[in-house]
């Protein structure tokens, strides 16, 4: 930027953009002090660099209000855990289904466990039939992500809202 651009030669952009061609360092730098701007180095690896006639000052703030509505734009996506039981009541059920379709609407992805104790993994198809319900009852909102499977003693199956 200004006097810290050492080479001798540059190709020079003026404030709206348009090209003015190869000139001296010094005589750009002038150019720009006239205009009460400065001159910023955009390209340096080109041969010759590629230098701007700008307010640094203005473009700067500029980029940091993109930088700042882009960032309040995004939404960051967490993964939420409900946990159930194979021998699950319907109220229970009915309240993790709840808390699932809430999840889901704020744009968070569910991962559902089923916890299987003791002999209860033996009875591995009513865990698949508790997540094969809970996918049927979200299939408006939700896409399953990760279809059920037993790892270990759980069996886990992730949905994404769509």
């Amino acid at each position: 930027m200004n006097e810290e651009i050492k080479v001798k030669e540059i190709r020079l952009i003026d404030e709206e953009g348009n090209q003015v061609g190869v000139t001296a360092t010094k005589e750009a730098l002038k150019t720009a002090q006239a205009k009460n701007l400065d001159l910023v180095e955009i390209a340096p690896q080109a041969k010759p660099p590629v230098c701007r006639i700008m307010d640094y000052g203005k473009y700067k703030y500029e980029q940091s209000k993109r930088e700042k509505e882009a960032r309040k734009n995004q939404h960051v996506i967490t993964v939420k855990e409900i946990q159930v039981r194979p021998k699950i009541d319907e109220h229970d059920y009915q309240t993790k289904l709840r808390n699932i379709i809430k999840f889901l609407e704020g744009k968070d992805k569910v991962k559902v466990t089923i916890r299987f104790r003791g002999r209860e993994v033996a009875y591995a198809n009513q865990g698949k039939e508790i997540c094969e319900r809970i996918a049927e009852t979200t299939k408006e909102i939700a896409v399953v992500e990760k279809p059920a499977k037993l790892e270990g003693r759980n069996m886990i199956m992730v949905l994404a809202p769509k």
